[in-house]
């Protein structure tokens, strides 16, 4: 007898001949569904997780909404109420009048109510400290000039704010020069002898400031250790006062915002010898720089700049320097600040930190020789 074929062929696989009795067909469809309780519990715990992961990728796709919203939202939203400048001067000064020049045109191009509040003393200091301290949410800020950031933290170890972690710049607002007044009551009509007056008599020629530790005051400080010779200082509780002692002959010399000097200027009362900048002032183009008389790359200048407290948006500050710099680019702003004695010089905030920065290197070592301190 012949052994039998180990192979079984049909139309589908090769299987061995002694498995084939033993292997069931494979069924395609799932067997039916068993009636019962258990089925109807597995149906609906099915359910169940098919409804929690629905809602859980819903909440999941709503946050992530609800997130991309919240960082669009400063830019798009702000403002939705009114913004408070505060400035550390007495009102109706020229800063005074830059800060409502901007405050107008702002409330033009946002459409919120802009208010300017005046915070002096401290030597600016309270103004600077209220609005660190602010929340940052764009809706207070600080214009104030350079020395309450540059100047002023290096003559104080008590000022309550640190210049580099509590204030956002925004941009520069506007410059100029300051002038060296003499009084007429002097008898002096030039540099050259005031310097001569104050060698003769070393120590008895009297400055007015309008501050300790401001920039009037180490403009003054420093002709007076590169043209070698003694003053005296006599601050003030700002210009005003300053330039009424100046009027009378009490307190015969000063550096004198250009603004703040109003039309005492060419009222023959106060003589301007010269001035502060590195170009010569556009309302007195007759009187000479002090690079010109003699003492090379000698600059000072007052500015103004906007600031918010730290962690303020960056879409918030773009949108106010933004309009910061698209208002100062109009002549109607260029005319307006003239009449206040300065120029429109629009930047960014990077800007902003780097002059801090170069005004702290170039005055530091005159602070610290002169020890000069408002503590």
């Amino acid at each position: 007898m012949e052994p039998s074929a180990p192979w079984a062929i049909s139309n589908g696989p090769r299987f061995c001949a002694c498995w084939t009795a033993r292997i069931r067909p494979i069924a395609l469809d799932p067997p039916p569904a068993r009636a019962g309780p258990m089925t109807k519990r597995s149906a609906a715990n099915a359910a169940r997780k098919e409804t929690g992961m629905f809602h859980r990728c819903r909440n999941l796709f709503a946050g992530m909404a609800a997130a991309l919203a919240l960082a669009a939202g400063p830019a798009h939203a702000y403002p939705d109420k009114p913004i408070r400048i505060i400035i550390p001067y007495a009102p109706g000064g020229g800063a005074d009048g830059l800060s409502r020049l901007l405050a107008q045109r702002l409330e033009k191009t946002l459409g919120q109510a802009v208010l300017v509040e005046s915070r002096a003393g401290g030597n600016t200091v309270i103004a600077a400290q209220a609005v660190a301290r602010a929340a940052p949410d764009g809706y207070t800020l600080l214009m104030t000039g350079g020395s309450t950031m540059s100047l002023i933290p290096l003559t104080s170890k008590q000022v309550p704010y640190d210049v580099r972690t509590d204030f956002a710049p925004i941009s520069m607002l506007s410059k100029g020069p300051y002038l060296l007044c003499v009084s007429a009551e002097l008898g002096a009509s030039t540099l050259d002898e005031v310097l001569a007056m104050a060698r003769a008599r070393p120590g008895a020629l009297s400055y007015a400031s309008n501050a300790i530790g401001g920039s009037a005051h180490l403009g003054m400080e420093l002709l007076a250790q590169r043209a070698d010779v003694k003053l005296n200082h006599v601050p003030y509780k700002g210009f005003a006062p300053a330039i009424a002692d100046v009027v009378s002959g009490r307190t015969p010399l000063a550096m004198l915002d250009q603004a703040a000097l109003g039309g005492f200027g060419k009222s023959g009362r106060i003589k301007v010898l010269a001035a502060t900048s590195l170009q010569r002032s556009s309302m007195y183009p007759d009187v000479p720089t002090l690079a010109e008389l003699g003492f090379p790359g000698y600059e000072l200048e007052t500015w103004f700049a906007l600031y918010a407290p730290a962690r303020t948006p960056n879409a918030i500050i773009e949108k106010l320097g933004g309009e910061i710099r698209t208002w100062l680019a109009t002549p109607e702003a260029r005319q307006a600040l003239a009449a206040l004695g300065q120029e429109a010089a629009p930047s960014t905030a990077d800007a902003v930190r780097a002059r801090i920065e170069s005004e702290q290197r170039s005055y530091g070592p005159l602070i610290s020789a002169a020890k000069i301190s408002t503590d």
